[in-house]
């Protein structure tokens, strides 16, 4: 199972950026897709994450300026991001609760993509 993640990049504070997340390989479902985050001498934090059904949750540091969003059909899962501040800055890691075809529950993380919003 592979994790491929694209459209991170720089932006100005207040601007915006959207992320997305394909997963690809051995697939049977997929039950939790969602985004991490970890900037320089942090831990890695939860963003936000999306369970099957719709179910999302965020931290409460970027409800209302973030979005997350998911494709069952394509597992795929996006991160829209508005009203960047610096402190959104870090690296962005998509996740996914994947069970396989070798009736394997696994969770698997992509390579990551750099956002950062200066200030």
């Amino acid at each position: 199972v592979q994790l491929v993640e694209s459209g991170g990049g720089l932006v100005q504070a207040g601007g915006s950026l959207r992320l997305s997340c394909a997963a690809s390989g051995s697939i049977v479902s997929i039950s939790e897709m969602g985004w991490y985050r970890q900037a320089p001498g942090n831990q890695r934090e939860l963003v936000a994450i999306i369970i099957s059904g719709g179910i999302t949750n965020y931290a409460d540091s970027v409800k209302g300026r973030f979005t997350i969003s998911g494709d069952n059909v394509n597992n795929t899962v996006s991160l829209q991001m508005n009203s960047l501040k610096p402190e959104d800055t870090a690296v962005y890691y998509c996740n996914a609760h994947v069970t396989t075809t070798w009736g394997t529950y696994s969770v698997y993380w992509g390579q990551g993509t750099q956002v950062t919003a200066s200030s």
